[in-house]
């Protein structure tokens, strides 16, 4: 039955499934980069124009997406066609044999998978309980999203470029996103939108207009910009991380391929278990806590790969995998904490501020300002500086970004339901 317990809990596993699908295309490149750079010469700018180039696209996708959702009132639909669409892309990037080639790839990819996750968080808020909000959207966007972008990716696909070629790898990653389309078609209800009263026609001028004026009152309000700017120098963090990590342990630590792999993989399996600790204890304790301390607390992962030396960990240990992968496992484990913050600020917190008829639209500026800033800049600044600088460069780059996130974050209004009741605050938009 529609918004029985049993439907939400379909719905969330659905959106979650389909979303780990989404970065499995998306992570795919970056876990294939020490295969493909060397056959392609790419430069370092380059390796951070393919990440940032996805994420622009997939930030105006986002943007636009999601504000269409509202206006179509026909969400199920547009996630449908979206999924298929970053489906077929992957089989370009199989194929492709430049970096020009591979550049446009990546950029239909964004522009098909950026109104996945407003078009989802948008379903989850008006589908999913108050009370369970933060956790619903917390796996929703990081579970699937880690265990099968973060975790598998990098761990099957290596595997599977290692057997075959890279470019087969990319064919492999196109196949699950046509099975989550199709259950999402059969599985899913369209959710009721909110009634509207009836609009005037508007030209495209005025529709531009107003998009950009709903942007700026969005924006007016503290909660929104604080969880724009953090957003912004998170997914910088995010994306650098994944861009630049797998190439500098393979060719300047001189870890294995698979080693880099499995460690790669780890993110993953931290990512997809603090999508649940960490938004469900957002839901007990509050957004704020939880936004201040875990940013700090993620400068442990670049901080040890910068100051631990390999050479002190020579050969293989558990499962033949390098000493000096191993030893940075429950280093990255820890401070991989982070990830699981990302649905708070992109669509916890802003979904909590806004009235329910305006969530896609603010979901898809978070998310959009997130991408289209952080997600862009960030690689392209650190393939600059790691370029100029030295290939260790981009590690000083993601400290950077993280302890600025935890002062900006101290800044935030609580909206956390079971934390403004404990105050005797009533939640002005549960």
């Amino acid at each position: 039955m529609k918004n029985s317990p049993k439907y939400q809990a379909l719905l969330v596993f659905l959106l979650s499934l389909n979303f780990g699908i989404v970065f499995f295309d998306r992570q795919a490149l970056n876990a294939l980069m020490p295969f493909v750079q060397p056959e392609l010469g790419l430069t370092g700018t380059q390796v951070g124009l393919l990440a940032a180039g996805l994420s622009f696209s997939w930030a105006i996708a986002a943007f636009f997406v999601g504000r269409l959702s509202d206006s179509m009132g026909k969400r199920k639909i547009l996630l449908v066609i979206a999924t298929v669409a970053f489906s077929l892309c992957s089989f370009l990037s199989g194929i492709a044999t430049s970096f020009l080639f591979l550049f446009a790839a990546r950029l239909l990819m964004g522009v098909a998978e950026g109104g996945v996750m407003p078009i989802s968080h948008a379903m989850v808020a008006s589908e999913v309980n108050p009370e369970r909000r933060g956790l619903a959207q917390g796996v929703a966007q990081n579970l699937g999203s880690n265990l099968l972008g973060s975790f598998a990716a990098p761990v099957v696909l290596v595997a599977f470029a290692q057997m075959f070629s890279w470019r087969e790898a990319f064919y492999l990653a196109a196949i699950p996103g046509l099975i989550s389309a199709a259950l999402i078609w059969f599985m899913l209800e369209e959710p009721q939108m909110p009634a509207k009263e009836p609009a005037p026609k508007k030209t495209m001028g005025q529709t531009v207009t107003d998009f950009l004026a709903e942007t700026g009152k969005a924006l007016a309000v503290r909660n929104m910009w604080i969880s724009v700017v953090v957003g912004v120098l998170m997914v910088g963090h995010f994306v650098t991380t994944w861009a630049f990590m797998p190439l500098f342990l393979v060719q300047q630590r001189g870890m294995d391929e698979t080693s880099m792999s499995w460690l790669m993989g780890s993110l993953g399996i931290a990512a997809a278990i603090y999508s649940i600790v960490v938004s469900g204890l957002s839901d007990k304790i509050g957004r704020k806590p939880v936004m201040v301390f875990l940013p700090f607390l993620s400068v442990v992962g670049p901080l040890g790969v910068l100051l631990l030396d390999p050479a002190g960990f020579a050969g293989t240990g558990l499962f033949g995998l390098s000493n000096y992968a191993l030893v940075l496992v429950p280093i990255f484990f820890i401070g991989w904490m982070v990830n699981g913050i990302f649905p708070i600020f992109m669509a916890t917190i802003p979904s909590e501020s806004f009235k329910p008829i305006h969530h896609a639209t603010v979901l898809g500026l978070a998310m959009g300002s997130c991408e289209v800033l952080g997600g862009v800049f960030g690689p392209i600044v650190a393939g600059w500086i790691n370029d100029g600088f030295g290939a260790d460069s981009f590690l000083y780059l993601l400290m950077g970004l993280a302890v600025v996130s935890g002062f900006v974050s101290m800044g935030l209004r609580e909206t956390a339901p079971a934390a403004l009741r404990r105050k005797g605050i009533t939640p002005e938009f549960a």
